[in-house]
Formats: structure tokens, sequence, C-alpha cells
């Protein structure tokens, strides 16, 4: 996914359609001169609707598009003929996406299954012919109601990668890296931090044809929460991560303390990430022998399954795959 083509941040202006309005025809034809009310109803005015797309993975397409207008309900006519209802906005989005009022900052919806479709703005109400308000007191009822006003609402649309295990690590750690061998992901991958700007995703393939998805979260540095570094940009997309595995070179001075600093960052963020599940990958390990990585064993953090890997030479790849699929499943 290339960096210029990824968007995970939209402001749209949306409004819904008016409702027809009714008709307060009386019938007339060359038998009767003066008939009885016959006017219908008005259509309902066009819906703003989210519909999650899974063809989707950025918000992209929407980046340009400013304002969702949907289409007003026509009014009613004679014998009784309802209006058509106007024609509803449609609003595609990847899985992931979080709907939130621009102006209050509340959440109007999640989409997360492949079926979800949720009304962001009922459109306006058709309004009722003159033949509803026929009584015995009204025979003739010379009126008719008319159609439900427009609705308007600023929208912020937030996209939340979905994943089903999320990169997390200071920059450099080789989380690309490693993601460029385990799957067909081509990230940008170099010697010097924030290389990754964007989340990327890839489909890692596992034994008998199974896969799973792994998502590069960009670096993440001390006091990221802060808004320091590329700040809590990118901390909203390990929210939809089912498992986190954090990522910390060989060479670093103290592992445990490095993992620490992640994990506290995660917390400030947000605690209920503290609940997902763990693993910790020491990266950059193929320069490692058996002797030292006994040693630096006994310095590690504790309660959380570790492995020492080199996505260079391939050493400990194909045990963190299964430590993952044994954790996901």
């Amino acid at each position: 996914m290339a960096e210029s083509n990824f968007v995970d941040y939209v402001k749209i202006f949306t409004r819904s359609g008016a409702g027809g309005n009714g008709s307060a025809h009386l019938r007339r034809d060359k038998i009767t001169a003066k008939g009885g009310p016959d006017g219908g109803d008005g259509g309902r005015g066009g819906h703003v609707i989210l519909r999650a797309n899974p063809q989707l993975w950025t918000l992209i397409h929407l980046k340009y598009q400013r304002h969702v207008f949907a289409k007003d309900g026509e009014n009613g006519s004679q014998s009784r003929s309802t209006g058509a209802n106007g024609e509803d906005a449609i609003i595609e989005v990847p899985l992931g996406t979080v709907a939130k009022d621009a102006d209050t900052g509340e959440i109007i919806t999640e989409i997360t299954e492949e079926n979800d479709e949720v009304i962001l703005l009922n459109g306006g109400r058709g309004g009722q012919g003159n033949w509803h308000f026929k009584s015995a007191t009204m025979q003739t009822p010379r009126f008719a109601q008319t159609g439900g006003e427009r609705k308007e609402r600023t929208v912020i649309l937030e996209l939340k990668v979905l994943a089903d295990i999320g990169l997390v690590g200071f920059p450099s750690a080789g989380k690309s890296t490693l993601l460029s061998v385990v799957s067909a992901a081509k990230p940008k991958i170099a010697a010097y931090p924030f290389t990754t700007l964007v989340p990327n995703l890839g489909i890692v393939t596992y034994r008998d044809n199974l896969s799973f998805v792994m998502a590069d979260i960009p670096g993440i540095i001390e006091d990221a929460h802060l808004g320091k570094g590329l700040g809590i940009r990118f901390l909203r997309h390990i929210e939809r991560n089912a498992t986190l595995l954090f990522m910390v070179p060989a060479d670093t001075k103290d592992i445990k303390k490095e993992y620490e600093i992640l994990l506290n960052e995660l917390k400030q963020y947000n605690p209920e990430l503290l609940d997902k599940k763990r693993l910790l990958a020491i990266s950059k390990s193929d320069l490692l022998d058996d002797e030292l990585i006994a040693e630096m064993k006994q310095e590690l953090p504790e309660n959380i399954p570790t492995i020492f890997i080199s996505s260079v030479s391939g050493k400990g790849i194909t045990e963190l795959k299964d430590m993952i699929w044994k954790t996901l499943n």
C-alpha cells in the first residue's frame, strides 16, 4: 500500500433527503365532477447510509468527497399514487472504520463486520395525502401533510486497521523487515527511524493453506501518547489487532526496559490495550550464539512468551509463526 494512498481520517458533511409532500388532489373525471380526496402520500427522503466494503483498505476514495447528499422524496399525486422514495446516499468504508459526530465527538457506530450497514441520517418522512384526513365530518379535506425536513450532520470517519497480529516496537526494530519476509507486503525499509509512515498489512501463509493478517504499525517512541514522534496518530490502529507482537532488537541495552516503555505507551493511550494477548520477539538475533541467548533469557520480561528471531537469516521465523497461530487459536 503506497504511503500517499493511505488515508485513515476524513471529515464529511452529510445531508439526508427531504420527504415528499402529500397531495391534496380531489378526484375529477368525465363522470365525477366533485369526487372525494384521492391525494397520494409523498415518498420518503433518502437516507445517508454507512456500508462495509471488505474490498477497501483505506479511506482515500473519500478524501475529496467533502459533501454527501441524499435525494429528496417525490410528492404524492392523484389516484392515491405515492411519490418515489429519495435515492439513498451510500458511503462505503473498509472494515475497522469508526464514525464520530464532528461536533460532539460521540461515536455513532463502528463498522467491523462484512455485512454491517448503518443509517447515519434518516431521510424525512413522506407527507400523507389528503385521503388520510377524510372523516364523517370532513368529506373533502383540501389539505395534505408536508414532507419531513432534511437532516444535516458533519461526520468524522477514522480507520483502525483490522489485523490478527499487530507489530509494536520502536523505530528500526525490524517490524517492516519481518513483514516483508513472512508475507508478500513490500513496506519501505531503511536503516533510519520512521521509515514506515503508514500501517502496512500483509497476509502470512501458514501450514495447510491457513493464513493470518499481520499489521506493521509505524514506530512508537517514549511519550508518543503526548504527541512526540509520530504521536498518537497510529496508536489507534493497535486497538483493532487481536494479538500484539512486541519487537525489541537484540542489540538493545536493556530489552526489559524497552518493552516496559512500549507497554506504558499503550497503557497511557488506552488501558484496555493491556488486556490483549502479547508476544515478544527479540529481532536481529542472527549474531547471537546459544550461550549468549541463554544469558539474555535471564533478564527478559516475565509472563510473556518470547522468541529470538532474525528476518535476515530466517532464524526462528517458522517457530514464530507457530507461536502466533497457537496464540490466535
